[in-house]
């Protein structure tokens, strides 16, 4: 008579839970990462939006070698008129564009601020504006105007907004 071994083949209760947590740790870290280039585009829509301010700012340097103090004077709608999916308003101050997120954003977006300030050559208003994004540096040989409000944290900020 021949004995008939059983084998029980399968995974054991701690295995299983080891697994487990180790797929758990790797969503643990993948989330953040994941939540940072959410925030990233939701960025990158609103300076998609600011385009059509900085070419009215752009053309009223050209015309009067200034830059407008405001929305008005840029021949703009109010700051609050100017909204998308997740900007709640893009004001002009002093010749800057202040983008402020909110709207449809992330939690972590909503309320945030990012500048766009203009770059010159001083004496020759005929050379185009060059914008300073955040945090980036000034371009070599350009006069940054306006006062920078950002207050995104850094891994929120695009690339081109980053210090160099």
């Amino acid at each position: 008579m021949s004995q008939r071994k059983s084998s029980l083949s399968g995974f054991t209760l701690i295995e299983l839970m080891i697994v487990i947590a180790i797929i758990t740790i790797l969503t643990t870290m993948a989330v953040p990462s994941f939540q940072d280039r959410v925030i990233r585009a939701q960025v990158s829509e609103g300076l998609a939006l600011s385009d059509f301010v900085k070419q009215a700012i752009a053309a009223q340097y050209a015309k009067t070698h200034r830059l407008p103090k405001d929305n008005a004077s840029a021949g703009l709608p109010p700051a609050d008129r100017i909204v998308g999916n997740y900007v709640t308003g893009i004001a002009v101050h002093e010749g800057s564009v202040l983008i402020t997120f909110g709207n449809q954003s992330n939690r972590y977006l909503a309320g945030k601020k990012l500048s766009l300030r203009p770059a010159v050559v001083e004496n020759y208003p005929i050379v185009p504006i060059a914008w300073v994004c955040g945090m980036a540096g000034v371009p070599e040989k350009m006069k940054v105007l306006g006062g920078n409000e950002t207050n995104l944290p850094l891994p929120h900020l695009p690339i081109d907004c980053r210090p160099a």
